[in-house]
């Protein structure tokens, strides 16, 4: 039985300078040298385990070095691909152009655009995927350090799915199920390390956020259930205690009126065959939201791994903060032995977009583990 607040984070981590150089020259088709990137990629895996390291984190990850981006990464292994099309802007971002015009300038990977399925879907990463396995095993080798666990992460086939225009297949149905099927690979062989299989999946809470309007929420919850429904099946050979799911309202600086409220998904939610659920509880639209634990408790043997340090501002919130935070959901789910702390969201989630400075995400991260001391010695 933990006697302490676990700590950990949610996937990506700041990338240096000359990272983000060689992620944009592979972007944009541009020749990289192999030993460059992989000098470059392992220096920056080692530099992230050995913060996380100092920084006092308990489960730990590769923080995504190698990726463009938490879900844009899987255009580079799947086969299907072909060109790319206009993408939407979210309802809420819509509603205020003047702002959406300016909120995703990245150099690094064009969010204005998808990447477009013309063709059957199948998986073609796996030497990537292997390369960035046996990087993140060599990281650990060297840094040496008595981390609790590791997790990995990788998109859910719903987020997968959403980041992809299907021209090829005949529903949304199939072709998240055809996603899944492809990504499987993936899944099982990252959980064959031993690390925690950590799925992201905002899409559990934003697929309304593009061209769903005023539409009742009622309306939503066939697409979450599709989802789900994906998600279990592309994982029914990785056990339910080795998955976490990250689910969230979008990690980006913007309105975020029109998300939809926990309370009308997360029973939804609840059909996941997992053994975690990640989601955002300092986001200042949805901090009220931790009460929904009480009045829709966990299922058994889950954790809940409650945001409770923003990714959006450069402010560092006082490990006060963060303990009251953490405070207030342990209350609500009943049983502090089940809650790992961590901020909302990846702090770098779309390479060289950050809202974070570098620094500060550390000094926020510092802020999450002493906040979570401190929850600790209140709690236990």
């Amino acid at each position: 039985m933990a006697e302490h607040i676990s700590t950990t984070h949610i996937g990506s981590l700041p990338r240096d300078p000359d990272l983000l150089d060689l992620l944009k020259r592979r972007q944009d088709g541009d020749s990289v040298d192999a030993d460059e990137w992989r000098q470059t990629v392992q220096d920056a895996t080692e530099s992230v385990v050995r913060k996380q390291a100092e920084v006092g984190l308990d489960v730990v990850n590769n923080g995504e070095q190698p990726r463009v981006s938490f879900n844009w990464y899987v255009a580079n292994r799947l086969t299907g691909i072909g060109g790319a099309r206009d993408a939407p802007l979210w309802d809420d971002l819509a509603d205020y152009p003047d702002y959406a015009s300016d909120a995703f300038d990245t150099e690094t990977i064009d969010l204005t655009e998808q990447p477009a399925v013309t063709g059957p879907v199948e998986y073609d990463g796996t030497a990537a995927l292997d390369e960035e396995l046996e990087t993140f095993a060599d990281a650990r080798d060297t840094v040496d350090a008595d981390f609790e666990g590791t997790f990995l992460t990788a998109a859910s086939p719903g987020v997968a799915a959403a980041t992809l225009v299907n021209e090829h297949y005949d529903s949304h149905e199939e072709f998240v199920h055809a996603v899944g099927d492809a990504l499987r690979e993936e899944y099982e062989a990252i959980a064959d390390t031993g690390a925690v299989l950590h799925l992201d999946a905002p899409d559990l809470l934003t697929t309304g956020h593009r061209g769903f309007g005023d539409r009742p929420v009622e309306k939503l919850k066939p697409i979450v259930r599709l989802h789900v429904n994906a998600l279990n099946e592309a994982t029914r050979n990785v056990p339910d205690d080795q998955i976490r799911v990250h689910t969230c309202w979008g990690s980006y600086e913007g309105p975020h009126h029109r998300d939809t409220p926990l309370e009308a998904v997360l029973p939804e939610l609840y059909e996941l065959d997992v053994g975690g659920l990640s989601v955002e509880e300092a986001n200042p639209r949805h901090e009220h939201e931790y009460r929904v634990f009480a009045e829709h408790p966990l299922p058994d043997d889950w954790e809940l791994i409650p945001g409770v340090v923003d990714v959006k501002t450069n402010v560092v919130e006082h490990p006060d903060v963060v303990a009251d935070r953490i405070e207030r959901v342990a209350d609500a789910v009943g049983d502090p032995a089940r809650i790992t702390a961590a901020p909302d969201c990846g702090f770098d989630t779309q390479a060289g977009l950050a809202m974070v400075h570098p620094d500060i995400a550390w000094k926020k991260l510092d802020a999450l583990v002493e906040g979570a001391q401190r929850a600790s010695d209140r709690l236990f």
